[in-house]
């Protein structure tokens, strides 16, 4: 890593209006978050893939349930780590900042960050199947599997499961963020999965400066300004020092 590309792009922040960053599983796996395909142990003979879905929660809530307070459980028990604290200084130092986020598991706001933009939802919001309340729940373990409303609906996590569309709404305000951005941060993310993907390309064909911190270079990394590979908990906090 060349020391000026730091230079520059702090330089970038220094000047920038409007900043925006996108994060991904990586930066969540510097707290130990344990990424969504590497569950293992007691969830080894399930894919994700089969457990994240309507269908699944339809077929067996309680299985489905005892997954995500498995997660949760995993989640309560890390901490936001040097990376998430230098986007809450980021954006006290930014004349308009947006935090755009795939994560769910709410270490952004633990860590102080007041606006985020959660793409896939947040694991500790749940839905009601029934009359569509949502409501926040730290509980964990959860007293019950799965979990009922006050109104006697079965409760889902709030997030969003293989098959389902994005909130029309978080989206539209991350695309028109994108838009608007000088510099556009792509952190702890491979950059793969639609729409989040087409965000950064959006923010470059609109003027932005792309830049990509994650620990190896990805699809993404040949459209973007500069591309820096390191762990996002050493190189942010650079980033946004005085």
């Amino acid at each position: 890593m060349a020391m000026n590309q730091m230079e520059t792009v702090r330089q970038w922040l220094a000047k920038a209006d409007h900043v925006v960053a996108l994060t991904g599983a990586g930066i969540s796996a510097e707290s130990g978050v344990p990424i969504f395909r590497g569950a293992g142990g007691l969830w080894q003979q399930h894919r994700p893939e089969d457990l994240a879905t309507p269908e699944a929660f339809a077929r067996n809530p309680r299985l489905v349930w005892e997954w995500y307070d498995w997660r949760r459980a995993r989640v309560a028990a890390a901490v936001p780590n040097p990376a998430h604290l230098a986007l809450v200084t980021l954006e006290r130092s930014s004349s308009h900042f947006t935090l755009i986020t795939q994560n769910v598991d709410g270490l952004h706001d633990r860590a102080g960050s007041r606006h985020v933009l959660k793409l896939h939802g947040d694991l500790w919001q749940l839905r009601c199947t029934g009359c569509g309340n949502e409501s926040h729940n730290t509980d964990v373990p959860l007293l019950e599997l799965p979990p009922r409303c006050s109104c006697g609906g079965i409760l889902r996590p709030a997030v969003v499961w293989f098959g389902e569309a994005l909130s029309g709404k978080v989206l539209r305000a991350a695309s028109e963020a994108a838009v608007q951005s000088q510099v556009f941060l792509v952190i702890g993310t491979s950059a793969l999965v639609q729409p989040a993907a087409s965000l950064p390309l959006l923010a470059g064909q609109n003027g932005a400066r792309v830049v990509e911190i994650n620990r190896e270079r990805t699809a993404l990394s040949a459209h973007t300004d500069i591309s820096i590979c390191g762990a996002a908990g050493e190189l942010l906090p650079q980033l946004v020092a005085d």
